[in-house]
């Protein structure tokens, strides 16, 4: 079986999740846990982010030469087009959904981090400890505005990210106002990437990732919950209902003995 070395809140290994859910193959996670060491994962692949694609003899990181992998060797359910310029079309959407949308998607929920210690704690995995879990609820926003100055994570930094998310959703909006997918009637690896990149926004209201329960259907304010963007986030909930598998279906996750990668790719 397929072994998925990840971390379960990273945007990049729920793309690799949705696109092996589509494909219907089987595959076991193995949860990476960040902070502790990075020794096995630099051993298996060369380099320190995950995700990490265990393909038999075949070690593959970054997310998109994993979904290029699956592509070729589990042929059954396509993710990119035969016709040249939706091929391009489609890798072009998903560099925009990993390398636009998800860095934005980052910063603006640090600043719901920040305002909402609700929504700060509903994102701790639920085997996170209840001292922890009670110790990030309180820690307090003008701290976390303080330490987030300078590095990206500033007021004037979540309020531009916030502002190039509403323009990125209304965007994909536009796009599937005349198709069920974003490139025509078959989803692709496009569609898997940018509900990927967006989970973390708006959560589905199954529980498809290892989240406290009650969560679904909350999101960030003023992404979630604005009516320019309620379009998009029924077609990507309508996306999960279709092709992912919920967590009651899915191999149980294993603690990884060695790996725990800080960064995520």
């Amino acid at each position: 079986m397929l072994e998925l070395y990840q971390f379960e809140a990273s945007s990049f290994a729920e793309k690799i999740r949705l696109i092996l859910d589509y494909k219907q193959v089987p595959y076991r996670k193995v949860e990476v846990t960040p902070g502790v060491g990075q020794v096995e994962i630099f051993q298996m692949s060369g380099q320190r982010q995950v995700p990490v694609l265990k393909d038999g003899d075949q070690v593959i990181p970054d997310s998109t030469a994993i979904a290029l992998h699956l592509e070729r060797a589990y042929s059954a359910r396509p993710l990119l087009p035969t016709n040249p310029k939706q091929k391009g079309l489609c890798l072009a959407l998903e560099t925009w959904a990993d390398e636009a949308i998800v860095p934005k998607a980052r910063v603006v929920m640090v600043g719901a981090f920040k305002q909402h210690p609700n929504f700060r704690t509903a994102l701790l995995p639920s085997f996170t400890p209840a001292p922890l879990r009670s110790l990030v609820g309180a820690l307090p926003g003008d701290l976390l505005n303080l330490v987030g100055t300078g590095v990206g994570f500033g007021p004037d930094d979540i309020k531009t990210a916030t502002a190039g998310l509403r323009q990125d959703l209304e965007a994909l909006v536009l796009m599937l106002q005349d198709s069920p997918y974003l490139l025509g009637d078959e989803p692709t690896l496009a569609d898997f990437a940018v509900a990927a990149a967006t989970m973390y926004l708006k959560f589905p209201t199954a529980q498809y990732v290892d989240l406290p329960e009650g969560i679904g259907g909350k999101g960030v304010p003023g992404i979630a919950d604005i009516p320019e963007t309620q379009a998009f986030f029924a077609w990507r909930d309508r996306l999960y209902s279709e092709f992912r598998t919920a967590r009651t279906n899915v191999p149980p996750a294993s603690a990884a003995s060695g790996p725990t990668p800080i960064s995520i790719d």
